[in-house]
């Protein structure tokens, strides 16, 4: 039977077989928490992968969403303050928005709190991308002169509160 197939034809499948084999299977992203020393303020600097991203918008929003769209920031902050939330005190703590980059088809996300915080106490709720994809992982790394640490994140874990024994 193979004899009788194009030699064309038998390319075109065994490409798409290792186009399917090479595919996107993993979903994770990194969050890095940080107190800036001077400003006691905390830093976050989120890093996922931008078309997963955009898909995950796109399929909320019910639009064709891209880095180009001419509302990228207001989705994204958007997306961001309904995924990822910290509380201290049992207060949520606001996060500004400084902005974003893109690189190699990742997407940087830069926050801080608006007012003094440290890591003892805080509640971590991350469920970025979860609703899109049920295997994605998301980590967030935590590091001050006191606690440093890792917490994991999925469909089934998505609020993790820091503590020393993290």
């Amino acid at each position: 039977m193979l004899r009788s197939l194009s030699p064309l034809f038998i390319s075109i499948l065994l490409l798409g077989l290792t186009a399917k084999a090479v595919g996107h299977t993993y979903f994770f992203a990194i969050a890095d928490l940080s107190i800036n020393t001077k400003s006691q303020r905390l830093e976050v600097i989120h890093q996922l992968t931008a078309h997963d991203l955009d898909n995950a918008i796109a399929q909320t929003k019910q639009i064709h969403f891209s880095s180009a769209h001419p509302d990228y920031d207001k989705h994204l902050t958007q997306y961001l303050k309904s995924h990822f939330e910290l509380l201290h005190n049992n207060q949520l703590v606001e996060l500004e928005y400084i902005g974003y980059e893109l690189n190699k088809g990742k997407v940087f996300i830069y926050q801080q709190s608006i007012k003094k915080i440290n890591f003892a106490g805080l509640v971590v709720k991350n469920d970025l991308l979860v609703d899109t994809y049920p295997k994605q992982v998301n980590t967030v790394n935590y590091q001050d002169n006191a606690i440093s640490g890792s917490l994991t994140f999925t469909e089934s874990q998505r609020i993790i509160k820091i503590d020393h024994k993290n």
